[in-house]
C-alpha cells in the first residue's frame, strides 16, 4: 500500500479523473509500454507532510495506465521562489523520470488530477501549495502552446529542478538550452539543499 493510500479510501481517487478515452487508448500498451516516450516531471510541496505528499504523487503517477516511473531523485529543500524570505515554509523538491505512452496533453491532465487529489489550490501566484506536478520535458518535444509549453519555460533557470534532475540523469539535455550540467553550473545551487536524511522510494 502506498504512503498516500494509507490515508485514503480503498480506491485511489486520483485515478478517476483520467478520461475514459485516454484509459482505452493506453490500456493495450500498459503491459509492455510499446514505443514509450521519456518525460521528466518536477514535484514540489511546502504544505502539510511534504515528504508523504511527494511519495503519494509518485505512487499516483505509477498507478497511471500507460506510465511507469523509472527514476526518483533525492529530496532537496529549497526556499520559496518569488516571495519574501520567511513568508512561506520551505519546499521539498524532487524530480521523477517516467516512460509513458500518454501524449503530453493527457500527461498534463493526469498531473492536474493528482494536484486536485492532494487539495492543491491556486489562489495566488507563487502561493504555498500541497503539491506541484510540473512537466519539465517530454522527449525532445518543443512547443509554445500556452496550455503546455515544452520544455518548461523556466526549468533552465531553476536549481530546484536542475539539481535533482542532474542526480538521476547527469547526461540529460534540455531541448533548446543544452546540457543540464551546464545549466546547473550557470545558475548555481544557492538556496537548494540536499536532504540526505530523507528518501523517496521508486514504486515496485
Amino acid at each position: 500500500m502506498s504512503v498516500y493510500s494509507q490515508g485514503a479510501a480503498q480506491s485511489d481517487p486520483t485515478v478517476q479523473p483520467v478520461p475514459a478515452s485516454v484509459v482505452e487508448q493506453v490500456d493495450a500498451a500498459d503491459v509492455t509500454l510499446s514505443n514509450p516516450r521519456r518525460a521528466v516531471i518536477a514535484l514540489g510541496s511546502n504544505l502539510g507532510n511534504r515528504l508523504e505528499t511527494l511519495q503519494g504523487a509518485i505512487d499516483a503517477l505509477e498507478d497511471t495506465p500507460g506510465l511507469r516511473v523509472k527514476a526518483v531523485s533525492p529530496v532537496y529543500e529549497t526556499e520559496p521562489w518569488g516571495v519574501d524570505p520567511g513568508s512561506q515554509p520551505s519546499y521539498f523538491n524532487a524530480v521523477v523520470v517516467v516512460k509513458t505512452t500518454l501524449p503530453p496533453a493527457s500527461l498534463l491532465e493526469r498531473g492536474h488530477a493528482i494536484e486536485e487529489a492532494f487539495a492543491r489550490v491556486r489562489d495566488e501566484r507563487w502561493g504555498p501549495r500541497t503539491i506541484d506536478v510540473d512537466i519539465v520535458a517530454y522527449a525532445d518535444v518543443v512547443s509554445d502552446d500556452p496550455v503546455l509549453t515544452l520544455p518548461h519555460p523556466r526549468a533552465h533557470q531553476r536549481a530546484f529542478v536542475l539539481a535533482p534532475w542532474f542526480d538521476v540523469d547527469p547526461e540529460a539535455q534540455l531541448a533548446g538550452h543544452g546540457a543540464i550540467a551546464d545549466l546547473l553550473s550557470a545558475v548555481g545551487r544557492g538556496g537548494v539543499e540536499p536532504r540526505a536524511d530523507l528518501e523517496l522510494r521508486l514504486p515496485e
